[in-house]
């Protein structure tokens, strides 16, 4: 039924105009304007994310949002610089980031470093590896 429909990934925030300043300027990613407020938001694969606001927004106690990166420290470092704190963890061996908040896959998982939204919705860079 699904197989040739383009899904859209979508989540809230409470403030619009926050959210278009972080995921344009700060994140660098193509976002429009639409209906009802919402946000549309261009990723580079021709998917497309959609923000809407939610005066009653909590935010997401998961990650909504995956971004895969060529060199996972490379990016923590640049997004650092920008203004962006990256989540710490510590829930035994299977997650625990180190100092620059990411959590390392030794061979049974990627890399990757979380961080938070302005709506305080979790975010995560990870490193693609070419298995």
């Amino acid at each position: 039924m699904f197989k040739n429909t383009k899904a859209i990934s979508s989540f809230s925030t409470n403030d619009v105009e926050k959210a278009k300043e972080f995921y344009g300027n700060t994140l660098g990613l193509e976002v429009k304007e639409g209906q009802m407020g919402m946000l549309h938001i261009q990723a580079s694969n021709g998917n497309e994310i959609m923000v809407y606001p939610k005066p009653n927004h909590e935010p997401a106690s998961f990650t909504v949002l995956n971004f895969p990166v060529d060199n996972v420290d490379k990016t923590v470092d640049e997004l650092s610089a920008k203004g962006i704190k990256f989540e710490h963890y510590d829930m035994g061996e299977n997650m625990k980031t180190d100092a620059k908040g990411i959590m390392r896959g030794d061979g049974k998982g990627p890399d990757i470093a979380w961080f938070k939204d302005p709506a305080g919705n979790i975010l995560s860079v990870l490193e693609e590896r070419n298995n």
